[in-house]
């Protein structure tokens, strides 16, 4: 292994030269913060026996190692309620938004692939909430769904019940999954609009004149000539949905722990509450790391035995 290392080192060292400076930027930020989670996850670190200096005064951690009772107390312990309840909702939030994503961005990227006049004006139209930096988007919802705000005056305006969309629960988990939604279709539906213009005009053409209905072609052509690109875009939505923090923590603060998924949580953990339960928030963390590598790995595994049984 080591003389293939240096074989392969002597042959490509220019590109190692090249990656050299991104490994160590992801080693000092990537690697080093992991490493530290892992370790405090082991511990009973709060804010008040952790290390600190104030004024001249320096002191020193006082906290101890004590292995994995965070984990058991968070699986099976006092907090697996709250745990299994907010991975409950974690699981629902991420499908529905995933979801919603890939079927919106994939019939808006069919309709922007064909002949329209103004089809760039609808581009970027399309494209511009991608654009718009995420915390202006979430506060532009927050002000449309508020009780008094333009969507409930639409609904008063034709007679429908207007939704508490900011203060109850159901409405809450609603409000949530609509304003990620809107912030995730854009990259969805460029993605996929990329893929489409991939496959050749060829197999339409052929498919039409062997009589293929427009549904036959998009079932027999369309899915299969997206199908490397839906498998990558669906689990890049996975892994950055199931830690969407920005939309919820900015649409909703800490007014509505219903909505809370896991990685809100362990912010709140270990930076909304007082003493701030670092090793609990590590814990959570280290949770929610193998519980994405558990499900990519599975996704991954599924898409390579669906393409094996689609060659034979």
């Amino acid at each position: 292994m080591i003389s293939s290392l240096k074989q392969s080192y002597s042959r490509h060292w220019y590109a190692y030269a090249m990656v050299a400076p991104v490994v160590a930027v992801l080693g000092v930020l990537v690697a080093y913060p992991l490493g530290r989670g892992v370790y405090l996850s082991l511990t009973d670190a709060t804010s008040d026996n952790v290390g600190r200096t104030i004024g001249v005064n320096e002191i020193p951690d006082s906290f101890s190692f004590v292995g994995f009772d965070h984990y058991v107390e968070i699986l099976t312990g006092s907090a697996a309620d709250t745990f299994w309840k907010q991975f409950a909702w974690t699981l629902f939030w991420t499908a529905a938004c995933v979801a919603l994503h890939y079927g919106i961005g994939l019939g808006l990227a069919v309709l922007l692939n064909r002949r329209m006049r103004g089809r760039t004006l609808y581009r970027l139209a399309l494209i511009l909430p991608w654009a718009v930096p995420t915390f202006v988007t979430v506060f532009s919802w927050r002000m449309i769904l508020a009780d008094g705000g333009v969507l409930n005056s639409v609904f008063a305006s034709v007679g429908m019940p207007e939704p508490a969309w900011l203060s109850e629960p159901f409405w809450q988990r609603a409000a949530a999954i609509v304003v990620n939604t809107w912030c995730g279709v854009p990259f969805m539906m460029v993605s996929l609009l990329g893929g489409l213009q991939s496959i050749p005009n060829e197999l339409y053409e052929a498919a039409e004149t062997d009589g293929a209905t427009p549904w036959q072609r998009f079932r027999y052509v369309t899915l299969p000539g997206l199908r490397a690109v839906s498998s990558t875009v669906i689990m890049l939505g996975v892994i950055w949905t199931f830690n969407q923090f920005i939309v919820i923590f900015l649409l909703f603060g800490s007014t509505a722990p219903d909505t809370e998924i896991l990685v809100t949580w362990a912010y709140r953990l270990g930076f909304g509450q007082t003493p701030r339960d670092y090793a609990g928030s590590a814990a959570y963390g280290v949770i929610i790391l193998s519980m994405l590598v558990v499900l990519v790995s599975v996704y991954r595994r599924w898409l390579n035995r669906n393409e094996e049984a689609a060659v034979r």
